[in-house]
């Protein structure tokens, strides 16, 4: 749906298509930082100019060519490597990811098929020493780095093939010298580097923190298990010093500890077995593009997705081919394809659920004000005229969210649920889901390489804001009753206690039944940056008051008049925000207690 975003601005702007924000997680980001250069992007945008609008089946249908391309190249690779090559090609196009990702509007596919095209030209330049193909090598190279930044990995991998003929080390240049080249076009043409962008994002987002790196490394490893059935590695990639089977069974060992499930520590030794099989054939080429490429997907990625590693699945697939029997091999190709079916058909299930629960509100998107908190479901809806719901905004009596338990967290306030509905698949098994622990697409949901579980995948609900008097003068921050009158920037309760607020806290209290003033307390922790807090009664600031430094603070406004409505909306905010590694939320200072200081006894 991001990539649609892009295609959309790119018919206003061909040269620069990503110079769009979007929402994503809840809060408004600059497409410039999208971890995948324009390629995607320019391919939606010329098929929205082709047939005025997004058509679901043409627009997917677009995506098969890139499976021919992949196909086409694998099955070039497998004749020039192995002794099957029909069943070693076959091997690669029935693993999980390639079924499952075959034809969505990711850049995965293109991908994979300009990788795969780019090193069987690169292959055949060097073994007839022909300029030709290396120039068509070096397009598909480009095509490639143009799809997906991890594309750069082709140049040691290429070098490693063609170090002894040095026109392949000119070709090899080619690639990265128009990434640059577009690096450097964005730079002077709108001021900033979208590597440098894309970096800040990392380093906010927290998404190289080593914990999520350490996920990476091992969700990586399950899934290099299932890029060909598990069972064929077994078979097929014996290791001749016996004792690197103790680190097998250690690394089984330590996997159970974490996840006592199977599917996990089987998993993650086998994929320890291929890498150790790798090592010890590291003079082969095909060893080599393995080890190359898994180093760098450790260094490069961070969510640990199953897709990550299709670039790798050939190579493993003509391994394999080489050192099983036939009748082995068209067992495993049968047992793949089944699993690969299985999970293509989950997956098309759940999110014809989404489809289905935003089709059904397009009338209200038509007739009301619609948010959408949860970012895949809000294609249909936006087309209806729906708008992104960003973390911390307010919502108004009338309107409507349409929310998945995936979306950013609301605020309080009173609302009435008008239709729900729980996403789940007839078939056992989990991309992912509330409950199960798959790191199929990331690993915040578990290190599993997808998961056998019946496990309810997501629970949607549309709600319409109803307006609801305030019934309390006065909140404190750890009792689950204030949530109802807070409005926006005020986060869930923590440790029972207290709550962060963001730069800008609104609430709304009762009225007192005479003047009286406003009392908030609060703490300004160590890493906190907020220095000024204001306090606003409707729209008159009643108190602003700087404090030198961290500490605990109670701030007492001037008496409030009574609210002829009998409410009072109160705004607190702060002069600075901050983030901290690993949390998207923008945090201000910790709120404790807000509310009307009670009239004195006798007065």
């Amino acid at each position: 749906m991001f990539y649609l975003y892009g295609a959309e601005h790119a018919l206003i702007d061909p040269l620069h298509p990503t110079h769009v924000h979007y929402a994503f997680l809840g809060q408004l980001v600059d497409m410039r930082g999208h971890p995948h250069p324009p390629f995607d992007v320019w391919l939606l945008g010329a098929l929205i100019a082709m047939f005025g609008f997004v058509a679901e089946v043409p627009f997917h249908a677009a995506f098969i060519p890139f499976s021919l391309i992949a196909a086409w190249s694998a099955l070039w690779l497998a004749r020039r490597f192995s002794k099957r090559p029909l069943a070693a090609t076959l091997l690669f196009l029935a693993a999980p990811v390639f079924v499952i990702n075959g034809n969505s509007f990711e850049s995965d596919l293109p991908f994979v098929g300009f990788w795969l095209a780019s090193i069987a030209l690169f292959v055949g330049a060097v073994d007839r020493r022909s300029i030709r193909w290396l120039a068509a090598s070096a397009v598909a190279m480009t095509l490639a780095i143009f799809t997906a930044y991890q594309a750069i990995v082709l140049v040691p991998i290429l070098l490693l093939y063609g170090r002894k003929w040095k026109p392949a080390w000119l070709a090899v240049c080619v690639a990265p010298a128009a990434i640059a080249g577009w690096q450097v076009f964005e730079r002077l043409s709108s001021g900033a580097l979208p590597a440098a962008v894309l970096s800040g994002y990392l380093q906010s987002y927290g998404l190289q923190a080593s914990l999520l790196k350490a996920r990476n490394g091992a969700a990586l490893t399950v899934h290099l298990a299932w890029l060909i059935f598990p069972v064929l590695p077994v078979l097929a990639l014996g290791l001749a010093r016996r004792w690197l089977y103790g680190l097998v069974v250690l690394a089984m060992a330590g996997g159970a500890f974490i996840d006592p499930n199977p599917l996990f520590w089987l998993s993650l030794g086998i994929g320890v077995l291929i890498l150790l099989w790798c090592l010890e054939h590291v003079h082969e080429f095909l060893a080599q593009w393995i080890l190359i490429f898994f180093g760098a997907a450790l260094i490069i990625f961070f969510a640990g997705s199953a897709r990550y590693l299709l670039p790798v699945a050939l190579p493993l697939a003509i391994l394999a081919s080489d050192r099983l029997k036939v009748l082995w091999l068209y067992v495993g190709i049968s047992l793949s394809l089944a699993l690969s079916t299985a999970l293509a058909v989950e997956n098309y299930q759940i999110w014809d659920g989404y489809r289905q629960f935003a089709l059904e509100r397009r009338h209200e998107a038509e007739t009301k004000r619609v948010w959408v908190n949860g970012d895949w479901l809000r294609f249909y809806l936006e087309s209806e005229g729906a708008l992104p719901y960003l973390m911390g905004q307010p919502l108004h009596p009338g309107e409507m969210v349409v929310s998945s338990e995936y979306g950013a967290h609301l605020p309080g306030g009173a609302r009435t649920t008008v239709a729900e509905r729980t996403i789940t698949s007839s078939i056992p098994l989990r991309l992912f889901s509330m409950n199960a622990k798959s790191a199929y697409s990331t690993t915040l949901f578990g290190l599993r390489p997808f998961d056998v579980s019946s496990a309810p995948v997501d629970l949607l609900r549309a709600q319409v804001v109803v307006e609801k008097k305030p019934q309390l003068e006065s909140l404190s921050m750890n009792s689950a009753a204030s949530a109802e009158q807070i409005v926006s920037g005020i986060y869930d309760i923590e440790n029972g206690q207290y709550r962060w607020m963001s730069g800008k806290a609104v609430l709304l209290l009762k009225a007192p039944a005479r003047p009286a003033p406003l009392e908030i307390r609060f703490y300004i922790p160590e890493q906190a940056t907020a220095r000024q807090v204001t306090v606003q009664a409707g729209d008159t600031v009643v108190a602003s008051q700087t404090y030198a430094g961290p500490g605990t603070y109670s701030l007492t406004t001037q008496p409030v008049p009574p609210a002829s409505s009998g409410s009072v909306t109160v705004t607190i905010t702060v002069d600075k925000t901050f983030s901290v590694e690993g949390d998207r939320r923008e945090l201000g200072m910790v709120l404790t207690y807000a509310g009307f200081v009670p009239a004195t006894s006798g007065k």
